[in-house]
């Protein structure tokens, strides 16, 4: 029998509180504050997002997050194809990373690097249909050397033949890459929007 809308939000609900407790038991074991990750377990062959992998794809974001501070800041390696499956995307998020991590060693601000990512969940839908996804907003807070600032960044999640991947990803902000080369104020609902090559050839 479906579940009601009612029952979702409950799942989710408590889902999601199970990820947050268990990032933040991770950051009393000695951690750097980052979220653990969940990757490569649960996996499931269901084509489609079930309310029980709220944890899994909470963790998901969260690594991402984390990896790309670094990146852009730290000069890190960033596996993209780790978390990312389409291949639009995946040219997409490279050349972002690329791009601000050149800007800010440029700038020479590449000595102030980053420590530490907190996040926390803002919001977290499960969205049913012919292609199920979760919808999550993140909130980082990205603790430097020196200073600190904060981003939100919203993330479309599906589960594609049993991996667990991101679709799309979007860092709101005035200045933010994504804003510059996207635009400002997008909404972010679109699971296949990467699958449209008029789009992705503006974006080169």
């Amino acid at each position: 029998m479906p579940c009601s809308v009612a029952e979702i939000t409950v799942f989710v609900t408590m889902w999601l509180t199970s990820a947050c407790e268990q990032s933040d038991r991770s950051k009393g074991k000695g951690g750097h504050g980052d979220s653990a990750s969940l990757i490569g377990r649960g996996t499931t062959n269901n084509p489609s997002l079930s309310t029980l992998d709220t944890e899994k794809t909470y963790e998901l974001c969260a690594e991402v997050l984390s990896g790309y501070y670094k990146a852009i800041w730290n000069g890190l390696e960033f596996d993209v194809s780790r978390y990312i499956d389409n291949p639009n995307l995946k040219l997409y998020t490279e050349k972002k990373i690329r791009s601000q991590y050149n800007l800010f060693r440029k700038n020479n601000l590449t000595y102030n690097q980053v420590r530490e990512v907190k996040m926390e969940a803002e919001k977290v839908d499960y969205i049913e249909g012919e292609q199920s996804f979760y919808y999550l907003k993140m909130n980082a807070r990205i603790i430097k050397d020196v200073g600190e600032y904060a981003e939100s960044t919203e993330f479309l999640v599906q589960d594609l033949k049993g991996k667990v991947v991101i679709v799309d990803w979007y860092t709101s902000g005035k200045d933010s890459y994504d804003s510059i080369m996207r635009g400002e104020s997008q909404v972010i609902n679109n699971p296949a929007i990467w699958e449209n090559s008029e789009r992705v050839d503006k974006l080169k």
